[in-house]
C-alpha cells in the first residue's frame, strides 16, 4: 500500500479555507494526482483540508473520508509559564539546530522547549490513531514496525490531505523519525505530496519507506509556489 500525504493549498486561516492561489493550487495537485492510481481520498475534518482534497475528488471521481484525528495540531504552554516561540515546533526545532541540540533525539518529549509544550499531547494523540487506521488496511503496528496481514497484487494507494503538522506526527511515528526531526526535516509546502510505501507481501514486520518527500513540482513551475512553514 501507499500513503499519499497531502498538505493543503494557500489558507485563509482565519474562514478555514484556501484562498484563490489556494484553489489553483489545489486544481495543479489533483492534475498531478490523476496517474497515481489513488483508490481512497481522505481528508482532516477542516475546512482547508477538506476543499484542496475536493479538487481531487472532483477529477477522480472518488469520495471524500474524514479522518477526525488528522486536523491540525496545536502548541502552546502548559503551564503557564512563557515557552520559546509560544510553542511554535517549527521555530523551536531551528533554535535546537542553532544550539546545536540533537533533533533526533528519542526523548524529545523531556527536552527543555517541548516539556511544558502542548504540542507534545497533540503527537501524542495522533500516533496511536494513525496506527488504528493502518491496521483496517491490514498493516499491524507490532513494537516498532508494521505486519502485514493482506497480500496485495498492486499496491493500494490512498490519498490523505491534512496539515504539516498533523502530517510530520504520523509520518515520524510511521518511520520512527522523532517529531522535531520531522518537523526539521520536512517542511511540507502547500500541496506538497509526501509519499509513504509499504510492503504488499502479507507477512512479518518491514519498516516502511518514503518514495518521495514533499513532492511540489506541481506547482514550482508556475507562479502559484509559496511555502510557509506552518
Amino acid at each position: 500500500m501507499r500513503v499519499l500525504f497531502i498538505r493543503h493549498g494557500e489558507p485563509n486561516y482565519e474562514l478555514d479555507c484556501i484562498t484563490e492561489t489556494g484553489k489553483i493550487q489545489a486544481e495543479q495537485c489533483a492534475k498531478r494526482l490523476m496517474d497515481e492510481g489513488i483508490e481512497e481520498i481522505w481528508a482532516s475534518p477542516l475546512g482547508r483540508a477538506q476543499e484542496t482534497a475536493e479538487a481531487t475528488s472532483k477529477v477522480l471521481g472518488l469520495p471524500i473520508k474524514t479522518l477526525d484525528f488528522m486536523q491540525e495540531i496545536g502548541w502552546g504552554s502548559t503551564d503557564g509559564k512563557p515557552v520559546f516561540s509560544d510553542g511554535h515546533p517549527w521555530n523551536i526545532v531551528d533554535e535546537m539546530a542553532r544550539q546545536n541540540m540533537n533533533l533526533n533525539d528519542p526523548d524529545w518529549r523531556k527536552n527543555p522547549y517541548f516539556k511544558t509544550n502542548s504540542v507534545v499531547g497533540h503527537v501524542d494523540m495522533i500516533e496511536p490513531k494513525i496506527d488504528e487506521w493502518l491496521a483496517t488496511f491490514g498493516y499491524v503496528r507490532e513494537g516498532l514496525y508494521y505486519r502485514h496481514t493482506k497480500e496485495e497484487d498492486t499496491h493500494r494507494t490512498i490519498a490523505l490531505f491534512s496539515h504539516g503538522g498533523s502530517s510530520a506526527a504520523a509520518m515520524g511515528h510511521i518511520l520512527n523519525l522523532p517529531f522535531p526531526y520531522m518537523c526539521a526535516l520536512l517542511h511540507i509546502e502547500f500541496t506538497g505530496i509526501t509519499t509513504i510505501r509499504f510492503d504488499r507481501h502479507e507477512g512479518p514486520c518491514t519498516l516502511p519507506c518514503m518514495e518521495i518527500g514533499n513532492d511540489g513540482r506541481h506547482i514550482k513551475e508556475g507562479k502559484y509556489h509559496r511555502m510557509e512553514n506552518r
